[in-house]
């Protein structure tokens, strides 16, 4: 295993620490003298960074992989998951907010799922790139906005934002995902759109 799936896999540990910290009732509602929020967030940030070097890594030292790919996205899909739901107990954030957003994250995965199983691999957009970022700032916010209520009020704005890009990235994925529908005999999405627009100057011409 090497070192961008090492980080990875050390994301997927982080998870259940997260959630020990911010819903366990702690006396004081400190950790070694440090307020739960604080060393949550840190742990939050910390998995969240590592969400961005080992995708770093990998490509600088031409060490991607099929088991990468594969646990990336689960590895995101558990820390977001565990926040999210960790910031709805906590009533930090609003349960309807957290529910549509990780409906969505649970439609782009059968999504994905099917496009694996013709074989076609459907890339990350750049919305769907600004939308995990919005994510992971949003929540950092609103888990230290127990102790900085500005923080909490900056939060909710920043869910609402992260609501909307998830909406519109999803309907922007699904429309990549008909490409592939339609063609079938390809393998990948570039490849679809390729002959999509070939198709078109074909009929133009004719």
């Amino acid at each position: 295993m090497n070192l961008p799936n090492i980080l990875t896999l050390g994301r997927i540990v982080l998870v259940p620490f997260l959630m020990v910290v911010l819903l366990t009732r702690f006396e004081g509602e400190l950790i070694f003298g440090i307020a739960k929020e604080f060393v949550g967030a840190t742990i939050f940030g910390v998995a969240a960074f590592t969400d961005w070097l080992d995708g770093y890594l990998a490509r600088q030292r031409n060490q991607v992989t099929q088991l990468g790919q594969l646990m990336d996205p689960l590895a995101d899909k558990l820390l977001i998951t565990a926040a999210l739901v960790s910031l709805v107990q906590m009533g930090m954030a609003s349960a309807w907010m957290v529910a549509v957003i990780l409906g969505r994250e649970l439609g782009i995965t059968v999504l994905r799922s099917v496009a694996y199983v013709r074989g076609v691999t459907i890339p990350a957009s750049p919305l769907g790139k600004v939308k995990m970022g919005t994510q992971v700032f949003a929540i950092l916010l609103l888990i230290l906005g127990r102790q900085v209520s500005v923080f909490w009020l900056i939060g909710q704005i920043a869910l609402w934002v992260v609501l909307t890009t998830a909406l519109w990235s999803a309907i922007d994925y699904y429309r990549r995902f008909s490409y592939v529908v339609s063609h079938p005999n390809v393998t990948g999405f570039e490849s679809a759109t390729q002959r999509t627009e070939q198709g078109r100057k074909r009929a133009k011409a004719g």
